[in-house]
């Protein structure tokens, strides 16, 4: 992938743009695989491609082919610093000065969301929605401004989320007498809201969140199954890739069959709703009540229809995994356990549990290969017999990755 940006050092998050594609990926099965070799027999990953090339020794784990994706247009969400002025809004990145760097060209954006930029644009102008900005350091930092991000997410259908992140409420009511204008000059806008997010820190956004149309949720088709996506709900950012990592999860749950499974950290039920089957009681456990409430809504879509049998004993809950699994009120032991944590693993405790559990089966869905080795060390018991890196972030050196744990 060319980039124009990259070319002239305004941008380098695309950090592998240098390597062709296919060596970028064969590299991070190397890498991958290389973190995994102490709690595996694998010992070579010769190469990548459409078929079963990889050389596998001793009776570990053995590697699929990797996924791939296309190496631009993937993303289905950008996040845009907002800056420059309200007469001339600069949606991007800030370099490293501060300075606003116009990303709207992004070969990384398909050309739905690249379209969506400029009338975007015209709607801070039109709503007198300026760009924050911080002067000075410290104490004599003075902060001005109110709108920080513009989110934008697209659905396989082609439908817009627009979340605008502001530092008060002090924009809502313009907000609201402009949106129509916003939705005529961009009629593919079905939700939009507005996240309130007060403090001058590295985060993205705030726990408050106001509507601003009827609709609150965005449809992600994926397969037979359509996730309904909250603002703060969290969803793959390559939709391509991640239909592939649910059908995966499927086939390898299907294989062992299970008539019980937990999906912790389960998100809007992705992993859930595609593992459901008739018969196979699932339970998703999300710490996000916003994921939850989707997730449940969704479930409930589809025991009305052709599915009902297949989402009956589908539920789920808002907790923390680990106190879910490990706590007193635990309920009754399931056959299988998926787990799809963030960056930072499961942690100790939970892979404690797992590893006393007795639990024959574990799927772990992971985004850091460093933090899946960790946590593996701590569950010798339950061996790693299948993996499969999936490429959900090319031209940089990020991945999925699911791995089967079997217990020995």
């Amino acid at each position: 992938m060319q980039c124009p940006h990259y070319d002239a050092g305004r941008c380098h998050s695309c950090t592998l743009l240098e390597i062709d594609y296919p060596t970028q990926v064969l590299d991070k099965e190397r890498h991958v695989a290389a973190l995994l070799a102490p709690v595996s027999t694998v010992s070579t990953v010769s190469t990548s491609g459409s078929g079963p090339t990889h050389e596998v020794t001793g009776s570990g784990l053995t590697w699929l082919p990797a996924v791939k994706s296309v190496e631009s247009g993937f993303r289905n969400k950008a996040k845009m610093v907002v800056s420059g002025t309200v007469a001339e809004p600069v949606l991007g990145i800030l370099d490293g000065v501060g300075r606003g760097v116009d990303l709207t060209d992004c070969g990384l954006y398909p050309d739905v969301l690249q379209a969506a930029f400029a009338p975007l644009a015209a709607f801070v102008t039109r709503a007198g929605l300026e760009p924050y900005q911080v002067s000075g350091r410290g104490k004599r930092a003075q902060q001005r401004g109110e709108l920080k991000y513009i989110l934008v997410t697209l659905s396989p259908d082609g439908e817009l989320m627009v979340r605008f992140v502001l530092r008060s409420q002090e924009a809502i009511a313009r907000l609201r007498k402009h949106l129509a204008s916003l939705q005529e000059e961009l009629p593919a806008l079905a939700v939009a809201s507005a996240n309130i997010q007060p403090v001058h820190a590295a985060v993205l956004e705030g726990d408050l969140e106001i509507p601003l149309t009827e609709r609150t949720t965005l449809p992600m088709r994926i397969d037979d199954i359509t996730l309904d996506l909250r603002p703060q709900s969290f969803f793959q950012t390559n939709t391509a890739v991640a239909t592939e990592l649910y059908r995966q999860a499927r086939d390898w749950v299907d294989e062992v069959g299970p008539s019980s499974l937990w999906d912790l950290y389960c998100g809007v039920g992705g992993f859930a709703l595609h593992c459901a089957a008739p018969g196979r009681a699932v339970t998703g456990i999300e710490i996000s009540a916003e994921a939850v409430a989707a997730a449940s809504g969704t479930v409930a879509t589809l025991r009305d229809g052709a599915g009902a049998e297949r989402f009956r004993d589908v539920t789920f809950a808002a907790g923390d995994a680990t106190a879910f699994a490990v706590g007193p009120d635990a309920p009754a032991l399931p056959e299988m356990v998926i787990v799809n944590p963030p960056r930072r693993g499961i942690g100790a405790d939970l892979a404690r549990w797992l590893e006393t559990s007795g639990i024959e089966h574990v799927l772990y869905s992971s985004c850091n290969a460093t933090t899946l080795a960790k946590d593996l060390a701590a569950m010798p018991s339950l061996r790693p017999v299948r993996g499969r890196l999936l490429d959900m972030f090319p031209q940089t050196s990020h991945y999925e990755v699911l791995v089967l744990l079997h217990r020995e």
